[in-house]
């Protein structure tokens, strides 16, 4: 620890905490450039367990240093004008950072570390950008560029010779090939003009088993995603389609789905790469997307107080079936909602709170397979009372009162999640068109095989508790009741034993605390007949054990399944499967 002088306490706090920041941003790049390795090797489970290290790394470094400082600061940790030196100093050091706008968050989670209880303190924390959110360009370009001109074939070779793996490739002649194909099928109705160029991110993406070359495609004013992702199996390493649809693009960079590791150097310079070709995706969304969720939700906080400066409408009750767990609320604006904890919970719910915010920890450190919501946990958010509709104050009085301090300014909130809003699966079907409804029904039964493939099964399967996206994406974001498939029995209803047993209300045979019947799945999961029969047809096996147990094995055995993030149809192997040489 540093030798004290009255006058340098400032300057020593703020050099203790941005050499702290220096630790954690060295570990972070470190955990991340592991990934080329662990894709090269195949090293599944171990690039799995490099993203839950790099998730609970901020938070460890976070803790560390809180503790160091305030042994530090002793009498002074309260004092502001000591606080304001500190945080003068420290802006000094980061102004001119590659990755100033990280620093700087990580600063206010050391700050709000530092006094528990604490909602937002404008003159001691960095609420508002120092600036622009962009730190500075790179002198060095973070992209490759290439003209694209015919034929094709050319540059594709070319631009694969700029990203070099330590494994053998299984047909590289064959992919450029693929590649080249899939383009010109895609300018068949567009034309090449000679300014039409490819700028390909230098940095690859890496996540579960997948490897992703991103870059844009410009033609004239118009700019496309350019992605290829990679696949490693036996026989070596191959590209495995050509995604040029934002749709598509949109969906692999998902806020319900897991966060890449790739090597950024000027974050913000890869941000703005990235909504270039995802321009309807919030940039907090795209921080989550390269890993820094904690900035991410720093721009989310920011993006929201705009919000509220540019607009006059009341939050809200959320429409749809209330939750036995969570009061849930809205404003109709604003494309998020708010959730809060209830006090109580009615019966036949038996968690409590602490298991419910345990249950919303698994998921934010798990695989979210394209199928979970990702959760932005706040603690102590306030909100201007008078953008609160009085059903709602009513509302958060008497449900969550322990957690809601209500003032004539303000109503604080102890601790809520956000989420991105989206239609509940039951209110969408009740006015989608058959075809939009087979469609829902059919993503519904993909949302529970996939989430039983990376091991959890959803408990509360109700139609209420899944959302339908922008994109029509069936999410799961209900997760009191979740838990790890591995854990679950998968049971048959044993024959009655006598005519009376059928009679019965009560079960004639034993039932254990995770005990799972599938085959009584159809009298409560789906009301509407019509529906159940979609349901039935698309994905009945559901409704049976051996799919259950099957999956289970297979997890136990330490599989790890494949779930695309893009849609099959667009796989090489789908498009091109009687030229396979």
């Amino acid at each position: 620890m540093f030798e004290k002088f009255e006058k340098l306490i400032p300057y020593d706090a703020a050099h203790l905490i941005l050499t702290a920041y220096f630790q954690y941003y060295h570990l972070y790049k470190r955990i991340t450039k592991r990934a080329q390795i662990r894709f090269e090797q195949r090293d599944w489970h171990g690039i799995q367990a490099d993203a839950r290290d790099r998730l609970t790394l901020y938070r460890n470094q976070v803790g560390t240093t809180t503790e160091h400082l305030l042994a530090f600061l002793e009498d002074k940790k309260e004092d502001r004008t000591i606080w304001k030196e500190i945080k003068a100093t420290y802006l000094e050091e980061v102004m001119n950072f590659n990755t100033r706008n990280i620093a700087e968050t990580f600063y206010n989670s050391v700050f709000r570390h530092s006094h528990k209880g604490l909602s937002v303190d404008e003159e001691l924390m960095f609420v508002h950008a120092t600036g622009t959110y962009r730190e500075f360009r790179s002198t060095i370009p973070i992209y490759h560029n290439f003209y694209l001109i015919e034929p094709f074939e050319q540059v594709i070779r070319q631009l694969f010779s700029f990203y070099t793996l330590d494994a053998k490739w299984e047909n590289l002649d064959r992919d450029i090939r693929y590649v080249t194909k899939a383009l010109q099928n895609w300018f068949l109705d567009k034309e090449v003009l000679r300014t039409t160029r490819l700028e390909m991110l230098k940095s690859v993406f890496y996540r579960n088993k997948g490897a992703y070359i991103v870059g844009r495609l410009i033609t004239g004013d118009r700019v496309h995603p350019f992605i290829m992702p990679l696949l490693h199996d036996e026989r070596g390493v191959y590209v495995d389609a050509l995604l040029l649809n934002y749709n598509e693009v949109s969906s692999i960079f998902s806020y319900n789905r897991s966060y890449f590791l790739v090597d950024v150097d000027i974050v913000s310079e890869m941000v703005d790469f990235l909504y270039s070709i995802l321009p309807t995706k919030n940039l907090g969304e795209l921080y989550n997307s390269i890993g820094f969720e904690k900035h991410g939700k720093t721009v989310l906080y920011r993006d929201f107080l705009r919000h509220l400066d540019r607009t006059i409408d009341h939050f809200e009750i959320a429409p749809g079936i209330k939750g036995m767990v969570m009061s849930v609320f809205t404003l109709p604006s604003y494309n998020m909602v708010f959730k809060v904890i209830r006090d109580r919970f009615a019966a036949p719910k038996k968690v409590t709170e602490k298991i419910v915010k345990e249950k919303y920890e698994l998921v934010f450190f798990h695989d979210r397979v394209g199928r979970m919501a990702d959760s932005h946990m706040f603690q102590n958010l306030t909100f201007p009372r008078n953008r609160f509709s009085e059903a709602l104050l009513e509302e958060l009085q008497s449900e969550c009162g322990s957690k809601v301090n209500i003032t004539e300014e303000v109503v604080e909130i102890e601790h809520l999640y956000i989420e991105k809003k989206m239609i509940p699966l039951n209110l969408y079907l009740e006015s989608a068109s058959p075809e939009d409804a087979e469609e829902a029904i059919n993503e519904y039964g993909k949302a529970i095989k996939q989430l039983a493939a990376v091991n959890i099964f959803p408990g509360d399967m109700l139609l209420k508790n899944f959302g339908v996206t922008r994109l029509k994406r069936v999410v799961f974001y209900d997760y009191d009741e979740i838990g790890f498939l591995t854990e679950y029995n998968f049971r048959r209803i044993p024959e009655p034993r006598y005519y009376e047993d059928e009679l019965s209300a009560e079960p004639w045979y034993s039932v254990g605390e995770n005990d799972v019947f599938p085959e009584e799945f159809p009298r409560f999961l789906i009301g509407r007949r019509d529906i159940r029969e979609i349901f039935y047809r698309l994905h009945g096996d559901l409704y049976d054990v051996p799919f259950w147990r099957q999956i289970q094995e297979r997890l136990r055995k330490g599989e790890i399944f494949d779930v695309f993030p893009y849609r099959q149809r667009l796989r090489f192997k789908k498009q091109f499967s009687n030229n396979q040489k």
